[in-house]
Parts: structure tokens; sequence; C-alpha cells
């Protein structure tokens, strides 16, 4: 399954321009019950993703729980995802920022709903201080309480422009936007809800604000799908966002902020 969503959307964005990174879960360990499916663990979900990242030639990206897996992931990924609950775990984020130094890897840190966008410059600091700069963050939605999740595109620019030279030379780090995470309906019951449909304008709004990356979660039936099947786009309604974003930068000049 894996293998055929990943050459159908490696090829909706090779045909706009785009590169592709293909994302994946060995473990979905933040789960709203302790009964929902988990994924295939770490070696076998590990060997999963090296397979797909050869079949389709493209890199490969996936989350990371706890700090002993940093140098098993890192041998894989070429980016290594913190999941937005643990974006302020430091040895969470000091394991996987050496683990991406040792390997040439990228740390994603996506921002937890519970910080602001300048709050961001600790996980990033603690990067820092464990030699990792090759950093980006990722937007995925904010508030708890009001059962939907809510994008600041102010808080967005914000993310975009922080300034990181208090501790290194380099200027902001990258930003992603996550355009169907974000539209996630929490706290109503054993599974979150979502509102898909939604996607499309977010990832617009986001191109439009100038991110460099979107992520996108995509399954061949989302209704079967074991996680955030709530949320998850049919292959033809991703595809759908990937051209409207090539098209978006393209009248934009290509200029990315």
């Amino acid at each position: 399954m894996g293998l055929e969503v990943g050459r159908a959307l490696k090829r909706s964005s090779d045909d706009a321009g785009l590169p592709y990174v293909f994302k994946a879960s060995f473990d979905k360990a933040n789960r709203s019950s302790a009964a929902s499916p988990r994924g295939p663990g770490l070696e076998r979900g590990l060997s999963w993703l090296a397979k797909i990242g050869e079949e389709l030639g493209c890199p490969v990206t996936t989350d990371i729980h706890l700090p002993e897996q940093a140098a098993s992931i890192a041998g894989v990924a070429s980016i290594i995802q913190i999941p937005a609950f643990l974006c302020r775990q430091s040895d969470l984020l000091t394991a996987a920022g050496e683990a991406a130094v040792s390997n040439g890897a990228v740390v994603n840190v996506k921002k937890g709903q519970f910080l602001s966008p300048k709050e961001m410059l600790g996980p990033i600091r603690k990067l820092h201080e464990a030699g990792c700069d090759n950093a980006m963050l990722t937007e995925r939605g904010t508030f708890f309480g009001y059962h939907r999740l809510i994008n600041d595109f102010i808080g967005v620019g914000d993310m975009m422009e922080l300034d990181r030279s208090a501790f290194c030379d380099l200027g902001p780090a990258p930003v992603c936007f996550d355009a169907t995470h974000s539209t996630q309906l929490p706290g109503n019951g054993e599974q979150t809800g979502g509102r898909p449909e939604r996607s499309p304008i977010l990832a617009a709004a986001a191109v439009v604000a100038g991110v460099h990356a979107l992520f996108i979660e995509s399954h061949l039936e989302p209704a079967k799908a074991w996680s955030d099947g709530a949320t998850q786009l049919p292959i033809e309604a991703a595809a759908a966002v990937i051209a409207q974003a090539a098209r978006l930068r393209e009248a934009m000049g290509g200029v990315v902020a």
C-alpha cells in the first residue's frame, strides 16, 4: 500500500516539478484509544521504509518516539520527525540531533499545539546544542478544548522569521505546513474526527504565505485507514492539492519566503 500511494504522489509531484519525500510511521504511539492499531514496529517498519525509498528513488521520513530509536531511524530516514506532543522533550531532541549529524539527516520538529511560534526557538536551540542546525519546523494547528484545530497564519509568518542569530549564524529554519492534520477535530471520543475537505484551502493559504513545504497524508481508502482516516485525502484529492500548490507557486514567481 505504501508503494502504491508513494508512486501516485511522487508521479504527481514530478509532474508539478516539485520534490517529493515519502512519509509513514512505524509506530503511532499517541492514539486516542489504547485499543487503536499502532503499526509494524521499529525494525519491520524501517525495513519497509528503506525498500519504499529505494523503489521510488526518493528520501523518506518517519516519526521518532524514544531517544534509543534515533540511530536506527537516521540510518534509513533523510528527515527525522519529532511529533508535536514531544517537541519539548530534551533527550529526544538531543538524540535526534546527534543522529542527524552523524548521518547527514534533517530534524523536522512539528510545533506543539500548546506552543506559540516564538517558543519553537526552544527546540531549535536544543538541536543546535546537540550539534544539529539542519532543522525545519512544521505547523499543524493550535488550540485545545475547541474540538477543532486553528491555523494562525500570522503565527506561520512569525515562525518563518524566527531569529536564530543568538546561537547560530544561520537564518530562520525552513517551515513546512501540515495541510491534513490541521483539519483534525480532537476530543471527539475514541477516534479523532476531521474536515479533510478543507485541506485544499489550508494548503493554498500556506503556499501563498510562503511556506517551504507541504505535509499531506493520503490513503487509497481513507475510511479504512488504521490511523488518521478522518483527515487523510484520497489519492486524487492529494494530487489536486499538489498541482494547485505548483500553480500558486508559479503565479508567485517561484518566490519562497
